[in-house]
């Protein structure tokens, strides 16, 4: 009887220690579970927070779009004019132009600037001051002579990207600029500027003509 007895609660122990065994595996399970969503979420949520601050615009674009990095195009036009838009409201008062101010300066290489321009096919920045002759010198310009055919313009710059370079040669020339304005008072506009053959043609005739 004895050895009933004790094999009886020696069944029942052994029972007993296999439930808490399994409630001990199932705890343990569950905090691993939930170990493993709270290491999940956390980095869903790093990921997220990385991941915006990858994606977001860097004004330094503006600079090297104005320097045809990418060349001047609808697509790249657009998507400068996207981001300005994000950033800073149009000052149309020039008409023919769109000026966007932002909070900070982006400029480079000792050039200061912090207003991104948007006029017929062309964009750009204005750089702080009459810095034309010094973007000539730094981005390789050489004088184009179309200063007064641009109307106000007083000294004027430009480089025609290389011929791989041009996103549409047989409809028009893409170019770096530089120009001093009037339009700008103490201000000098470096842009990506694209000309058709055409207008081209048109600004070599009225430079031939006598004055």
């Amino acid at each position: 009887m004895g050895g009933l007895a004790d094999g009886g609660r020696s069944g029942r122990y052994s029972s007993t220690a296999d439930t808490i065994q399994v409630r001990m595996a199932r705890q343990s399970s569950g905090e691993v579970f939930l170990n493993i969503a709270a290491s999940l979420s956390l980095g869903i949520v790093v990921s997220l927070m990385f991941g915006s601050s990858a994606l977001a615009f860097d004004k330094s674009s503006f600079f090297d779009a104005a320097l045809c990095k990418p060349p001047y195009s609808t697509a790249s036009a657009t998507k400068m004019y996207d981001e300005a838009e994000k950033l800073a409201k149009a000052d149309t008062s020039l008409m023919t132009a769109a000026v966007y101010k932002m909070s900070a300066d982006f400029g480079r290489q000792g050039f200061k600037a912090n207003e991104v321009v948007f006029a017929g096919t062309s964009f750009g920045i204005l750089v702080e001051g009459l810095r034309a002759d010094d973007l000539a010198k730094t981005y390789h310009l050489t004088s184009d002579g179309l200063g007064n055919l641009l109307g106000t313009a007083t000294k004027s710059y430009g480089r025609a990207l290389r011929k791989a370079e041009q996103p549409a040669t047989e409809m028009g020339v893409v170019s770096v600029v530089a120009r001093e304005s009037a339009a700008f008072p103490g201000k000098t506009l470096l842009a990506c500027e694209f000309v058709s053959h055409e207008d081209l043609e048109a600004m070599k005739s009225m430079q031939s003509l006598p004055k």
